[in-house]
């Protein structure tokens, strides 16, 4: 029972400083300072799952570059937060917007080259390896959650996201518990089942479908069901897969957790790990429905 309450508590606290992040623009009527809150909720997070990838990568024997990759995952994580703030209908925020538009390309560019140059000062026995290992959490985990801040104008994505992941993976749960009998991934998720995902798959679709448009009253711009369900698919079917890779990553190194951050739930890396996977996809289909239907 302590254990429970325990769960409870940090999932609570961890609830309310994520949605508390995504809503505070709306709560304090100004869209441009909730932006730079969620911007800070990520950048925290991001830092937290490069350091618990770090950890990982060097029980693997590998030395990633800290410095340079921290600096990576802030650039990652500030850059498409900040730029929704530059884009406006004047000609200097537009000069400016792609100014930085150009300079993020740049350095996102020269970051390997940089990176590898860097190995040549540290003697390291694999310095292309370490080199990945310093960029990857930077893709890996930044550039999901700088992309928050973009999805951030489409608040009824961003939001559906949240929700979407949560009723797959508690019918997930239930499913398995209730009628799992085939594996799905015994080798990285022995708890998977098909019987499992395929509920997960179903009840998240169902809610793409029906609670979806009710969001429509929110955004800035409404979407139709087939956005709907393409999002519903993208977080059952995709956020199983990143659930899946994050449990590959900590178990070739034989973790359950890959922290202590959340007593009772693990570390950065477990709560985010299918956000971390559906937020690119989710921008794309953001991009998508404001060709289609604008």
């Amino acid at each position: 029972m302590k254990t429970f309450w325990i769960r409870t508590a940090s999932a609570t606290v961890y609830a309310l400083l994520f949605i508390g992040s995504i809503f505070s623009g709306r709560l304090i009527g100004n869209d441009n300072i909730g932006i730079l809150i969620l911007s800070a909720f990520a950048l925290f997070v991001a830092l937290g799952c490069t350091f618990e990838y770090f950890r990982i990568a060097e029980m693997q024997n590998n030395h990633p570059n800290k410095p340079l990759g921290y600096f990576f995952t802030t650039l990652m994580v500030l850059v498409p937060s900040l730029l929704p703030l530059c884009i406006n209908e004047t000609d200097e925020g537009s000069v400016f917007g792609f100014t930085l538009i150009t300079l993020f390309a740049a350095l996102l560019f020269v970051s390997l080259p940089i990176t590898l140059i860097r190995e040549l000062w540290r003697n390291s026995e694999h310095p292309f390896g370490d080199a990945l290992h310093t960029l990857l959490p930077a893709i890996y985990c930044a550039l999901p959650l700088g992309l928050m801040s973009i999805l951030h104008y489409e608040f009824n994505i961003l939001m559906m996201c949240i929700i979407m992941v949560w009723v797959n993976d508690s019918f997930a749960y239930m499913g398995g518990s209730l009628f799992g009998k085939h594996k799905m991934w015994p080798k990285h998720s022995p708890g998977k089942t098909w019987e499992g995902t395929a509920i997960g798959v179903a009840a998240c679709v169902a809610v793409g479908i029906f609670v979806g448009p009710l969001f429509n009253a929110f955004p800035h711009h409404p979407i139709g069901w087939p956005a709907w369900l393409m999002l519903a698919l993208v977080c059952s079917i995709i956020g199983t897969l990143g659930d899946l890779v994050e449990s590959m990553l900590k178990r070739s190194v034989g973790l359950k957790d890959s922290g202590n951050i959340m007593p009772g739930h693990g570390g950065f890396l477990d709560r985010f790990d299918s956000l971390l996977m559906i937020i690119p996809f989710a921008t794309l289909i953001a991009m998508l429905a404001l060709v289609l239907y604008y």
